[in-house]
């Protein structure tokens, strides 16, 4: 796979700030942000594997999106932090194409895992009599799994043909991680270049639209059983189990759609980096907040542990 290239070859990252005043400025929130997500998602994982009730598809779910998280984003923002602090801002061309397989691998299961937690509501809303018996704990292991399979899979055609390309000329790279079209701009290929970037924005186009469009329509069943329900009570009731996912579905792919159903239009480097940072950072700093503030029953279980640590610690001090 990496054949055609030297150890020696690697890209400059051009697009972090140039004084060094402004990078330690960028790196005390963006450390902030990572160890927030890391440590936020572990508690979400952890807080659900604990809790008996909630051993549920849904919680199974967003436990297995908060393990996704953490690999989603340990894929770009430790080597963010590490170029904001170092004086030459490199990646070696075999370090860029393991960086755009594991973030696009892991960002593509996400999506499949957000259609699957749709389908899970969807089934949950409008077969509520049916759902125990198919979403089983076995199905949901096999979608999660689908999910994995199918994210891992999808961009290697894409990170195998990028890397038999030649790259010659400059090799600043007007990006803050590897990503195809910032580094395909600096590929050699002649009149090729155009068509081959045309090709990957198709396939990025239909990998985010078909999950829309079952998202979408996921939705559209679920809002006309919701409006058949009298109550108003019962129509909150049934609309809250699903605020939590179409939040950060629209927060998520509102962002990747920005980036990725562009085709020929062009952003300046800001714009580029602003909405890079939207769907590699600071998406994945909102989940967790989502996911524990606006759901009683973590935000519940959460005090729980809270208490019982405390406990834990005022009754070792006392032995002590």
């Amino acid at each position: 796979m990496f054949s055609n290239w030297t150890s020696a070859q690697e890209f400059i990252f051009s697009a972090f700030p140039c004084s060094w005043g402004d990078s330690v400025i960028c790196f005390i929130p963006l450390l902030f942000i990572y160890a927030f997500i890391i440590v936020g998602n572990l508690v979400i994982i952890t807080v659900v594997q604990r809790n008996v009730h909630l051993h549920t598809p849904m919680y199974f779910f967003i436990s297995a999106l908060s393990f996704l998280e953490i690999w989603y984003t340990t894929a770009t923002i430790p080597k963010m932090l590490s170029s904001l602090l170092s004086e030459r801002r490199s990646i070696t061309l075999n370090g860029c194409v393991l960086q755009m397989y594991f973030f696009h691998s892991t960002g593509i299961s996400e999506v499949c895992l957000l259609t699957a937690m749709a389908f899970d509501r969807y089934l949950a809303i409008c077969s509520p009599l049916h759902y125990p018996t198919i979403m089983t704990p076995r199905l949901c292991a096999q979608l999660t799994l689908g999910c994995c399979v199918c994210g891992f899979l999808t961009p290697l055609p894409e990170i195998a043909w990028i890397s038999t390309l030649p790259f010659c000329g400059s090799n600043h790279l007007e990006h803050i991680f590897c990503d195809f079209l910032p580094v395909l701009r600096l590929a050699c290929t002649d009149t090729h270049a155009i068509v081959i970037i045309q090709v990957v924005d198709v396939v990025h186009a239909v990998e985010i639209i078909t999950a829309v469009m079952l998202i979408f329509m996921s939705y559209v069943g679920i809002v006309a059983v919701i409006l058949r329900i009298r109550s108003a009570e019962g129509r909150r009731k049934a609309f809250s189990t699903c605020v939590s996912h179409l939040t950060v579905f629209l927060l998520f792919f509102g962002s990747v759609a920005l980036m990725y159903l562009r085709f020929s239009a062009t952003y300046s480097l800001f714009w580029d980096t602003a909405i890079a940072l939207a769907f590699a950072v600071l998406s994945p700093f909102f989940n967790p907040i989502i996911y524990s503030l606006r759901n009683k029953e973590i935000k519940e279980a959460i005090k729980k542990h809270i208490g019982q640590m405390s406990i834990l610690i005022h009754k070792h001090r006392n032995l002590t």
